[in-house]
């Protein structure tokens, strides 16, 4: 249903994968519902690339500008080829564990799982038009809301996030999701500089999907590996300082949507 909606919109090149119309079709949904243009989402990409540009494994580390993302190739709706991640291959990997058997085998067991909730599809995936729903916003909101009763943190205490950002609309729709920023706010959030170094909270350390590639199976995992990194004080150059709380986003259509919060202990 949600790619007969996106063919229904005005798109562009009708070959486009199914992704990128309904995640382009969330991003018309943004539009039309708050007023803003598509260079809130190559702001996005602009992001992802900088910070891509202190991760030693990202794919594309060079900077980038918005004209440069603006201009680039149009893939649906306000989609352009640089708002869009590359699948790429890579590998990556977690031990989950008990304390206890950390402890016992000599590991690391200073950075634990707090809360974590998974969400599969919700009806109005399926009786709407609405294409930020079919999108996953719905699953998002839920997800995130069911952690942070769970582990009692408030969204605007957290300091790092990976997010899904398969396309940077979906970046977008997500901070709002997340409760990073309220509903359609996400233009002052990121022209604010909220969502990077400096602002209240730095979004995709790693440069995302968007720069640091997508291997689609381990996605998930190395966003975890990204978080602990920062947690553990171990990311380098693009360290987030006295990062004590960290939230994960993973995300995929048709669909589930797994949020997870993970803490540093003494």
């Amino acid at each position: 249903r949600g790619e007969n909606v996106a063919a229904s919109m005005p798109g562009g090149d009708e070959n486009a994968p199914m992704a990128a119309k309904l995640f382009g079709g969330a991003g018309l949904e943004y539009m039309s519902r708050y007023g803003v243009s598509a260079e809130l989402f190559g702001r996005v990409s602009v992001k992802a690339r900088a910070h891509a540009a202190q991760n030693p494994l990202a794919v594309f580390r060079d900077p980038i500008d918005l004209p440069t993302v603006m201009s680039s190739k149009q893939i649906w709706g306000p989609l352009t080829l640089l708002m869009c991640c590359p699948p790429t291959n890579g590998a990556a990997a977690a031990i989950v564990c008990s304390e206890e058997f950390a402890r016992a085998h000599g590991l690391d067991a200073s950075v634990r799982i707090r809360a974590q909730s998974m969400v599969t599809d919700l009806t109005g995936t399926f009786d709407t038009t609405d294409m930020m729903r079919v999108a996953g916003y719905d699953m998002t909101a839920k997800a995130a809301a069911e952690v942070y009763e769970q582990s009692g943190v408030d969204p605007l205490d957290i300091p790092v996030v990976e997010l899904h950002d398969c396309f940077s609309t979906n970046e977008v729709i997500t901070y709002e999701g997340l409760g990073l920023t309220p509903e359609g706010t996400a233009e002052k959030f990121v022209l604010d500089g909220d969502n990077t170094y400096g602002g209240r909270v730095v979004t995709n350390p790693s440069g995302g999907l968007l720069s640091k590639g997508h291997p689609l199976g381990a996605t998930g995992l190395a966003q975890c590996a990204e978080l602990v990194w920062h947690l553990r004080g171990q990311a380098g150059d693009r360290q987030v300082e006295g990062a004590r709380i960290a939230l994960q986003h993973n995300l995929g259509l048709g669909g589930a949507c797994v949020v997870t919060m993970y803490e540093k202990v003494d």
